[in-house]
């Protein structure tokens, strides 16, 4: 009788395991999905990279990424290019938002997560482990993969 049990006990366990984490999908709290995440392979000597990615929010709520953490760098945070004075800067900030049904893009030139200080070189191919905080308390860890960016160039108004 006793084995018998045991036998049930672990059978509902197991089914909990497969059942449970599809509640948070559903939930108004669906899980955010990170999609083409990479960081900007940089020269060597050069202490500071990004980190840029797709996220699609299912939920029905915005969901605030607060911060951002690393170990492949001594200093990670929220950035931002701004156009001041006729000059693009970056400045960190407080929060990336994605919208409610929607997605965000961290790209180049825009929106991303800053490496400051790196404790590691970052080759292509090679997969930096990355965490997102959200300002609900949640934390998302993924690899965002080494990639070297293609610079565009613009000639339209070069004489040739």
């Amino acid at each position: 009788m006793r084995s018998s049990i045991n036998k049930i006990n672990c059978f509902m366990i197991l089914s909990l395991l497969f059942i449970l984490p599809g509640i948070s999908v559903a939930g108004s709290h669906a899980t955010i999905s990170i999609d083409d995440a990479y960081v900007r392979v940089v020269p060597p000597g050069q202490k500071n990279t990004g980190v840029f990615m797709t996220l699609h929010n299912p939920s029905d709520t915005v969901r605030s990424i607060i911060s951002a953490e690393s170990n492949s760098a001594e200093i990670v945070e929220l950035h931002t290019h701004i156009n001041e004075g006729g000059m693009m800067k970056m400045r960190r900030i407080d929060k990336i938002e994605i919208p409610a049904k929607g997605m965000t893009m961290l790209k180049p030139g825009g929106l991303h997560v800053m490496l400051i200080g790196l404790t590691e070189e970052i080759v292509e191919g090679k997969p930096v482990e990355i965490t997102l905080v959200f300002a609900n308390g949640e934390r998302a860890s993924f690899n965002a993969v080494g990639r070297k960016l293609k610079m565009k160039m613009d000639h339209s108004g070069m004489k040739h």
